[in-house]
């Protein structure tokens, strides 16, 4: 039996699983202005669309629908399979809130009221 697949059904094959990948994901990159779907993403990075995602580099962000998950400084690899693959080389995640700078106690006050 031979396990041999055309070309053409090689990239068909593609072409439907990246479409696939595309309708499941919620992840977005954002660059500036503009906007990517994520098809993957492990710990170590994520991957987009080759064909219609011009190639990405530098401070990227990742939303996940509309929460911002990180912010990354990325390295980019050649396209596979329709997908190129980013790996970080930073990622700091977001935060609602500005950072403390010194130790909040668990049971510390909210807030003072002034005297009346």
């Amino acid at each position: 039996m031979s396990t041999y697949i055309s070309d053409d059904i090689r990239i068909e094959l593609n072409a439907a699983r990246i479409e696939g990948l595309k309708k499941l994901s919620r992840l977005r990159v954002h660059v500036g202005d503009d906007r990517y779907t994520v098809l993957r993403m492990w710990r170590g990075g994520f991957s987009v669309e080759a064909d219609t995602v011009p190639p990405l580099r530098g401070l990227v962000d990742l939303y996940d629908g509309e929460r911002h998950l990180c912010q990354c400084l990325i390295i980019g690899s050649e396209p596979e399979a329709g997908e190129r693959s980013y790996e970080f080389k930073r990622n700091t995640a977001a935060s609602d809130r500005a950072p403390l700078d010194h130790f909040r106690e668990v049971d510390a006050p909210v807030g003072l009221l002034p005297h009346s």
